[in-house]
């Protein structure tokens, strides 16, 4: 016999369709669901703040630069806790961190620099011996940014690191 057999299924009605259409209806609608404005979803008091840091080389300039006029526009003096940045604004307040020793300091940038590209920060003579490397000229450091208030710039006395004696 030649006859061509058919599926006991065939008589059944196919179930595979109704079904897709079901989840691709369902994916779709939340999909749609979901695509209203992040916007309307977030709380507006909600503040999300970016703590900036950079690592890298530091390095220190003292008496050659002594009395000359920063890019700040005062004379640079190796006795303050000042330093040179390429980007961040004049009157930054920062936080280096000399990562051999885990002393830190905090400075406000007055001038531009470093000139090598190798550094990320130039410090005055007296924030690298607070940080420990006025000997040897170059450390590797931690460097956050604390605030870019002017008026917190404005610093009327020589803050140091725990543990050093200002009378030293």
């Amino acid at each position: 016999m030649n006859a061509i057999r058919q599926s006991d299924n065939a008589g059944r009605p196919r179930r595979f369709f109704p079904i897709a259409g079901a989840v691709l209806a369902t994916i779709l609608g939340v999909a749609g669901a979901q695509a209203a404005s992040p916007a309307e979803h977030l709380n507006p008091q909600i503040i999300v703040s970016h703590h900036w840091y950079q690592l890298g080389i530091a390095s220190w300039y003292g008496k050659f630069f002594q009395g000359k006029t920063t890019a700040s526009g005062e004379p640079f003096d190796e006795n303050q806790l000042t330093c040179a940045h390429r980007t961040l604004p004049l009157g930054s307040v920062l936080k280096v961190t000399n990562l051999q020793n885990n002393r830190s300091v905090i400075v406000v940038v007055n001038d531009r620099g470093p000139v090598p590209e190798s550094r990320v920060i130039d410090l005055s003579w007296a924030a690298a011996e607070a940080l420990g490397f006025s000997d040897q000229g170059l450390a590797p450091v931690k460097v956050e940014l604390i605030g870019t208030n002017p008026q917190v710039a404005q610093l009327d006395q020589l803050l140091l690191p725990a543990g050093l004696d200002p009378a030293q």
